[in-house]
């Protein structure tokens, strides 16, 4: 599955990124760019314009309007729709600066793009095949895994609802 985000879905851009989804994102294209862009190259249009999307459903492109009040309600209802496992799994994951494939690399290769102290308390690193970004499950980690946890309990929630 292969997504294109308008401009309004940055952040959710990069969540998806690091679940593994293909998103390209572009905050500076026009809608007709964006529509042009989803079909030819057989994305899922992805925004919070309901303008754009009734545009894109409209000539068949297939889309999909994102609601939701915070950052955890959205990825729950995108995991929900296209059943995207709210789990990162680094052998999946994509670089959440520019969507490349991250790939594990050894804590040499890391020298020079961390801190010393960051390569002296941690052992795996992935770095971005084309932006030559490195990451690590640093401190933040809790942070993210909170996020899912509570993207995770709407989407049961919704769940038992319907």
């Amino acid at each position: 599955m292969k997504f294109l985000a308008d401009g309004m879905l940055g952040k959710l851009t990069r969540w998806l990124r690091m679940l593994g989804q293909d998103v390209e994102y572009s905050n500076n294209t026009e809608d007709s760019q964006l529509l042009a862009m989803a079909k030819d190259e057989d994305r899922i249009l992805l925004t919070r314009d309901f303008e754009l999307y009734q545009r894109a459903v409209g000539k068949g492109i297939d889309a999909f309007y994102v609601e939701g009040e915070t950052g955890e309600d959205k990825l729950a209802k995108l995991a929900e729709r296209f059943n995207i496992p709210l789990e990162i799994d680094m052998t999946v994951s994509r670089c959440p600066k520019c969507n490349s494939v991250v790939r594990q690399v050894s804590s040499e290769e890391a020298v020079g793009k961390v801190l010393k102290r960051t390569l002296d308390h941690y052992e795996e690193f992935w770095k971005c095949s084309k932006c030559g970004q490195v990451y690590w499950q640093g401190a933040h980690w809790a942070k993210i895994e909170k996020t899912l946890c509570i993207a995770k309990r709407i989407v049961e929630k919704s769940k038992k609802e319907n």
